[in-house]
This record gives C-alpha cells, structure tokens and sequence, in this order.
C-alpha cells in the first residue's frame, strides 16, 4: 500500500535539531516497513531582514528550552554575530540538491547543517560553508554547486515548501503516517522523545495489523 513516514523538518529549525537523534533512530527501526520521506518546510524561506534584538531574545529563548528537553548542544556564540539574516531558503535548498544528487544522502545532509548552524556556529545560509557540508558527507562538490545553482532545484524546493503549506503544517518538526491512498495520520507535530515516537508508530503498526491491513 505504499505506507510511508513523511517528515517535515527545516535545516535551521531548532526543534528539528533536537528532534534529530529520534528521527534516526525511527528511520533506522521502521524504515524497511515505512520508508522516511523527508520534505523541507520552509521556516523562514526568503527572509531579508537583519535579526534584531527581538529576535534575538525569542531565538535564544527557543535553543535553550531545546537544549533543556533534549540534550543537544548548541554553541550560543551564534548570538555574537551582527547581521545575520535568517533566511532558511539556502541549507533547504541544499538538502533538495543532495536529494537530486542521491536520495539517501538527503537526511545526511540535513543532519550535518543540523549540527553545523547550532553547535558549531557555522553559516549555512552561505553556498561556500554549505558546498562544504555537502562534500563532508560525502558529496562531490562540484556537482553539488551545480545541482545547488540549478533553477530545477530551486522549483523542487519551493515544491516542498508548497507541500507543507498545503498539508497544513504549521510547524516544525512534524512527522505523519500512512499513504496517499489511503491518508495520512500525524505521529507527532512537534518535539516529542525518541521513545515516544516508537511507541506511538508500533501502536499505528499494531492497529493495522488488527484490522488485516499490515504495512
């Protein structure tokens, strides 16, 4: 039946950052049963403007209650930085050019500009730094530029942000189940542990298999 996760996550989402060990963890459980299919959200595609204190304060407020519920590390010297303009379109971007280039390569590469941007305090709104990840990972880099450059990648982008818009996903992390056939159910919409991820698509699986419909 085509049963799969579909997981909306942004590069420079920091509940996404603290939601990355369970993903991998549910990925590498469930995904023979129900492959992950990842669609970049958008969470502030296009952003032009300098952040300012504001900002900076409802940011940092978010990082440390991520920190506080799930462990990560997060390198606050980010809040240092003058000019920043947080503008997510660019490291999305780079995820669907990965996903271009290799599918497989596409969580990867999500998980690298993860912990590249909060605990490293790397700029991965800048093509060079993110021409860089894509190499670490394996990735050519030459022909990462390219496919980062193209004007496919950037449709297939703005098609994922589109997708989400239209699902009606309002936030992220957001993880759902099920199949175009047959609808989509959500697991969770917004942090949640590990734990409770499994439990929550084992009790999915299990009602399936009740009703003789196993994934």
């Amino acid at each position: 039946m085509n049963q799969q996760l579909i997981y909306f996550a942004d590069p420079m989402c920091s509940w996404c950052w603290g939601f990355s060990p369970a993903i991998e963890t549910v990925a590498a459980r469930f995904g023979e049963r129900l492959p992950v299919r990842l669609i970049l959200g958008g969470l502030r595609p296009g952003t032009t403007e300098i952040m300012d204190d504001a900002a900076r304060r409802m940011i940092r407020g978010h990082w440390e209650h991520v920190r506080e519920a799930s462990g990560q590390p997060f390198d606050f010297a980010f809040f240092e930085r003058e000019g920043f303009v947080y503008d997510t379109e660019p490291a999305c971007r780079a995820v669907v050019a990965a996903r271009r280039l290799d599918p497989a390569r596409a969580m990867p590469l999500l998980k690298r500009l993860h912990h590249a941007f909060y605990a490293e305090n790397a700029d991965v709104t800048d093509r060079d730094v993110l021409c860089g990840l894509a190499e670490s990972i394996g990735l050519d880099r030459a022909a990462f530029a390219e496919a980062y450059d193209s004007g496919e990648t950037l449709t297939e982008t703005r098609t994922d942000f589109a997708i989400a818009y239209n699902a009606g996903i309002t936030g992220f992390p957001t993880l759902i189940v099920g199949s175009e056939a047959e609808g989509f159910a959500a697991v969770s919409r917004g942090y949640q542990p590990g734990e409770r991820i499994e439990a929550l698509i084992e009790g999915w699986l299990a009602q399936r298999e009740e009703a003789g419909t196993p994934a």
